[in-house]
């Protein structure tokens, strides 16, 4: 049996499941080993190929970034009405076999013995229930939500998620000129774990572009594709659980886990502890609110109120959306060396006048826009207190605000990574 099918086997959550198929606060200031420094999309450097390299420092003045071949999406009109029913979750349909009867899989044979040749269907049954019941997602307010561990996570599993992070995907891979990774795992990692994988995009490019390595992503939902490549599988687990892979990793990615942690530090802790000496962690997340340098983003505006009280909605629910400011001082509390901290932009939409940044501001308008609904009704009806009703309204007064090219307002974006000492 491969070393990935026995890992996959001793998942504490979904032991023996099948592969799964289917932004702004000041920066606590960074320690003085931990290089830090402030850049935006357009000044972001290429993949670092040494570990004490930090990102360029951001001058006065904005270079004119050169001509992008990248298309520019179509702005989206947002989703269309949403059930405002809270739905019960999806209940599993019992088995029943040849003669009708409802039955569990167990039986009352006193002569049933361990060595018996049935016991391996027995227990193929037991996993393909357990299978089943994963994919049978929660529904709440129209959307669904990923039912194991069920309500940690604030955003859906659905289809139109699903595409927002695969465009946000993108506009990741346009901020940092195509580089899937700044730090120096961009080439050589051989173990890789991708936490919170979502659709698994990274993953798969991740292992497409390194054959060499083993990638391994795991998120709360089984919506990744079935077909992969060779060297990329993904499981379905709860990581802020036990971690029960029997070999350390070299290289772990963390991207867009805002509001997936009750604690931020334990995880970075969990990682560095399964990481082998000299391995890498790199995170990426923004933060909310957004940000703006010239006072054209109003106090009062419906995008700073959705997102002010999103900020407070997940603290109330223990699992803070703000913390990745931090994440340069989490990484020294547990052990990391070589830190490098870095701050970048996403305009809200494409106001800025470099060419990359506009560009960047189009794909930004498109991942943000039309998921809105997506991104704040769980928080806000879990942990504000708001009706369905209620949120769609401010959802509709920050969409304005988020089109508005008169409003210079910015996502604000952190990324840091940093070496386990050998």
């Amino acid at each position: 049996m491969a070393a990935g099918e026995e890992e996959r086997l001793a998942s504490s959550e979904v032991a023996g499941t099948a592969a799964a198929a289917a932004p702004a606060q000041e920066t606590t200031p960074a320690p003085a080993k931990t290089a830090e420094v402030t850049v935006t999309a357009a000044e972001t450097p290429a993949a670092a190929t040494e570990t004490t390299a930090a990102p360029a420092e951001t001058g006065a003045a904005t270079a004119e970034a050169p001509a992008t071949s990248e298309p520019t999406p179509a702005a989206s009109s947002g989703p269309g009405p949403v059930d405002a029913s809270n739905l019960a979750p999806i209940e599993a349909t019992p088995s029943v076999d040849e003669n009708g009867t409802t039955g569990t899989g167990e039986t009352d044979d006193p002569g049933f013995s361990d060595t018996d040749s049935a016991i391996g269907s027995v227990s193929f049954s037991s996993l393909v229930s357990l299978s089943d019941s994963i994919r049978e997602f929660r529904h709440e307010n129209g959307r669904t939500y990923h039912s194991l561990s069920a309500g940690k996570y604030w955003c859906p599993n659905d289809d139109p998620e699903n595409g927002r992070l695969d465009i946000q995907h993108h506009a990741h891979r346009l901020t940092f000129d195509g580089a899937l990774c700044c730090c120096p795992k961009e080439a050589g990692a051989k173990r890789v774990l991708d936490l919170g994988t979502g659709t698994g995009i990274w993953a798969m490019e991740y292992a497409d572009d390194h054959p060499e390595a083993e990638v391994i992503g795991v998120d709360l939902s089984p919506i990744q594709p079935e077909f992969v490549p060779p060297n990329c599988s993904f499981e379905v687990d709860d990581v802020e659980k036990e971690w029960t892979w029997s070999k350390p990793f070299d290289f772990i990615w963390w991207r867009a886990l805002l509001g997936c942690f009750s604690d931020a530090q334990a995880m970075v802790q969990k990682c560095y502890d399964n990481l082998e000496p000299g391995g890498y962690l790199e995170m990426h997340d923004g933060t909310f609110p957004p940000e703006c340098d010239d006072g054209t983003l109003p106090e009062d505006s419906g995008l700073l109120q959705l997102t002010h009280l999103a900020a407070k909605a997940s603290a109330n629910l223990g699992r803070p959306i703000d913390v990745s400011p931090h994440y340069a001082k989490m990484m020294e509390e547990a052990g990391f060396v070589d830190i490098v901290f870095a701050k970048y932009k996403w305009p809200t939409n494409p106001w800025p006048r470099d060419r990359k940044m506009k560009t960047l501001g189009h794909w930004t308008l498109a991942n943000v826009e039309g998921g809105l609904e997506g991104l704040f009704l769980a928080l806000l009806t879990r942990g504000a207190g708001m009706t369905v009703d209620e949120t769609m309204v401010l959802c509709a007064q920050a969409r304005k605000d988020l089109r508005n090219p008169n409003i210079h307002a910015y996502w604000p974006a952190y990324y840091c990574y940093g070496r386990k000492p050998e």
